[in-house]
């Protein structure tokens, strides 16, 4: 594989975009395929993604365009970074220009209705034969343009597809570790946004300290929980993708999520908190498919229950916090000691 071929971002969103720049630093050609062509020709002509990206300037090397033929033509690598609800369309749009040498990483966060698909899931549907990764981790996009000192993790069964990621990604501010836990690393993404809601109400409402750390805590142990019952290793949930990304998401304003969470305790309503962030939060979606699916396989997430009755039936937080002091006092480390 070449090291000087031009790399394909589908998305042009607000970790798109800044995966785009990453690599156009390292000398590369980019093509940020974006749906609006206005927005591509604003890219290009003033060399920033003004909606998402605002004061971030884009190399020369990266170039939108709504063209995916255009985009894909002579690429070995695609990041997807579109949001979870548009992978199914887009890797369909994208499909008859693409092959099975091309490598295609997904960086998207989220779970397809329905289907109770994650993102790479969806891409060996629709292409069996493709080389698939997952880029995930506490990385938040705004800090990335920054520079700011950032750990990832490219996690798929090809090796040869995450040493070339590593090799793509790597710089002096950005660190890229390997998995090849797929399912647990990307579930770890997708999962922790729910608590990330959690956190953003627990912080409108003046929650102490101790609080805050028993709700990362006890979030963790039902990610792990749950994803464990899917498939995933646990030890993955000790990783940048599962705690790290946890705490980075329930810690800081800058989570799309945590906003949400936050206008939530503030007494709006989720139309209101949504239409506010004027982006998508995953962690809203994600928050009903995750219940539905636990109560199906019968996993125990009082942590989801509960959210679920603040953000889709109005309940008082107040009463969920205190159905979470009732329930059951399981162990304190999942996996340590035995289960029924």
């Amino acid at each position: 594989m070449s090291n000087s071929k031009p790399v394909a971002v589908l998305g042009g969103g607000s970790f798109g975009t800044v995966i785009a720049n990453m690599v156009a630093e390292k000398g590369l050609e980019v093509r940020l395929w974006m749906r609006n062509a206005e927005a591509a020709q604003r890219i290009n002509e003033t060399g920033e993604n003004a909606r998402y990206v605002p004061g971030y300037r884009l190399s020369p090397r990266v170039h939108a365009t709504n063209d995916m033929q255009a985009a894909l033509d002579g690429v070995d690598i695609v990041f997807v970074s579109v949001p979870s609800s548009a992978v199914r369309q887009v890797i369909e749009q994208a499909r008859p220009c693409l092959n099975p040498r091309q490598m295609l990483v997904s960086t998207t966060k989220g779970i397809e209705a329905g289907s109770f698909s994650l993102m790479s899931e969806i891409i060996r549907e629709l292409i069996p034969d493709a080389r698939v990764g997952v880029l995930s981790g506490p990385n938040l996009a705004k800090e990335v343009a920054r520079h700011e000192l950032t750990g990832t993790v490219i996690a798929s069964t090809d090796e040869s597809l995450r040493e070339c990621i590593q090799g793509l990604l790597h710089s002096a501010y950005f660190r890229v570790y390997a998995s090849s836990d797929t399912f647990g690393v990307e579930l770890g993404g997708t999962l922790k946004n729910i608590y990330a809601i959690a956190a953003g109400l627990s912080a409108a409402f003046g929650m102490g300290e101790n609080t805050k750390s028993m709700l990362l805590t006890r979030s963790l142990a039902e990610m792990s929980r749950f994803a464990v019952s899917m498939g995933a290793n646990p030890l993955t949930f000790l990783g940048l993708a599962g705690v790290g990304d946890l705490i980075v998401t329930c810690m800081s304003p800058l989570s799309r999520n945590y906003r949400v969470g936050y206008a939530l305790g503030q007494g709006k309503t989720l139309a209101e908190a949504v239409e506010a962030l004027g982006e998508v939060a995953e962690g809203v979606n994600t928050l009903r498919l995750v219940r539905e699916k636990a109560e199906e396989i019968g996993v125990y997430m009082p942590l989801v229950s509960g959210l679920y009755e603040v953000v889709f039936n109005n309940a008082p937080v107040e009463e969920v916090a205190r159905r979470m002091m009732l329930n059951e006092q399981n162990s304190d480390v999942e996996f340590v000691l035995p289960r029924d």
